[in-house]
């Protein structure tokens, strides 16, 4: 079959075949080929590289993050605290070479994005800017099944104002014989308990099952019963195009360590919309990294925050946990979201064939086959919570990931993953099934 690569691009549900000269074939049409090899492809003990399918929980090394690092190391040796200034990157100001690139991956303004601290730290400061609980309106709105963080957070703050999780947390949960939730639902629940909800605070891309929640409408449901929304975009961050400015989204938080590749436990980032930006009487927690720059050397007892989402900073930069996220960064700059999302779009459609293929009754796929209801990630289920195929597919040089009690993630991404990666993979699973 003669593959037109960009043809595939456009088709609504694209002709695959079930071949490794296919995939071959897809590979050497894929403008994006290239960027595999600025990422470093851990290798079995054979010395063949593995099958890596778990860039949603931790992406690739970018082979350009060493030299970056050493920079950093090396200005720190010939300057020691002058490196704040005479560094190549003077380090006063690091935090901010990273927001343009970070407000065209998000869809956001420049001023509405800072990256500081780690996910669920930047959870909680948002929560205590956004969570403000009333007798009457004092509920939050979770998906049941939420990333257990979130769920410990959203259960603390909670708590720490006076109210009990049992009564005040709103648990989205899917139909009876369901895996997903279905957006009228979660529109349904917002509308009937409005004038009780204070905060909806839902993962943009759920963890197990991979679907992707239209964040526009859940955003715009919610302010119509006049609740504060924000999201955790841990695995939508550099996974799915978001547009958090245009859709009035009240903040977001994500870490980027899956997609973004920048190392593990590595800096987070947060989003706060600009309606909310320069305001003095916002609750708050405070730290001198948020004040007013012209005026936090003078040492003033007083915080004048910085009129952009950098004033829920506390905090100098980590430098060291800053840089290998410039070199991600630069690749993606290069790329840009949309060629990522259409090489995802047949990457995952993919492999979404192929396990089909299989035609198996130990395995099904969970995640929702819309390609705009997901990103890269495919949740495979096992029956009867059988582990024993996720073993057999890692002794095989398969890297993925296994959630409890019975789930098998795979995301192929596509700033690294070849589509040989996936047809490997299924004839692996294949072999094992």
């Amino acid at each position: 079959m003669k593959i037109h690569y960009k043809d595939l691009l456009h088709m609504e549900n694209p002709l695959f075949e079930n071949t490794l000269a296919y995939a071959q074939q897809l590979d050497q049409q894929d403008e994006l080929r290239e960027y595999r090899e600025q990422f470093y492809i851990p290798t079995q003990k054979n010395g063949k590289p593995y099958c890596y399918l778990c860039g949603n929980s931790l992406g690739l090394q970018p082979k350009k993050v060493e030299e970056l690092m050493l920079e950093e190391l090396a200005d720190w040796k010939k300057h020691g605290v002058e490196g704040h200034f005479e560094a190549k990157r003077a380090w006063l100001p690091y935090h901010e070479f990273f927001t343009k690139n970070i407000a065209q991956i998000m869809g956001a303004k420049e001023s509405e994005v800072v990256v500081m601290n780690t996910l669920t730290t930047n959870l909680h400061l948002m929560m205590v800017s956004f969570y403000r609980p009333t007798d009457k309106r004092h509920k939050i709105v979770v998906e049941k099944g939420a990333f257990p963080s979130d769920k410990y957070a959203v259960d603390s703050q909670i708590r720490f104002h006076g109210y009990d999780p049992s009564t005040a947390l709103i648990q989205l949960a899917p139909r009876a014989g369901e895996e997903t939730l279905r957006t009228e639902d979660i529109l349904q629940v917002i509308a009937d308990q409005g004038d009780e909800i204070a905060l909806i605070m839902i993962g943009g891309v759920n963890y197990y099952t991979g679907q992707y929640f239209d964040l526009e409408k859940i955003t715009q449901k919610g302010h119509e019963v006049g609740a504060m929304v924000g999201f955790d975009l841990a695995h939508a961050a550099g996974n799915v195009a978001v547009q958090l400015h245009d859709w009035n989204v009240d903040f977001a938080v994500w870490c980027h360590y899956k997609y973004l590749n920048a190392g593990p436990g590595s800096i987070a980032g947060a989003f706060v919309h600009e309606q909310h930006l320069g305001k003095t009487d916002i609750p708050r927690f405070e730290g001198w990294w948020g004040n007013d720059k012209d005026t936090r050397f003078l040492m003033q007892d007083k915080f004048q925050p910085i009129p952009t989402a950098e004033a829920w900073q506390l905090s100098n930069a980590p430098v060291f946990s800053m840089t290998p996220l410039l070199a991600s960064l630069q690749l993606h700059a290069e790329i840009g979201m949309k060629k990522l999302t259409n090489k995802s779009k047949l990457l995952t459609g993919f492999l979404e064939f192929l396990l089909l293929e299989l035609k198996s009754e130990r395995i099904r796929i969970i995640t929702p086959t819309n390609h705009q209801d997901r990103g890269c990630q495919l949740s495979i289920q096992v029956k009867n919570s059988d582990k024993a195929l996720f073993d057999a597919i890692t002794a095989k040089g398969v890297i993925a990931d296994w959630r409890e009690p019975d789930v098998i993630r795979i995301a192929p991404v596509p700033m690294y993953n070849s589509f040989e990666d996936v047809y490997n993979f299924v004839s692996i699973l294949k072999d094992c099934l």
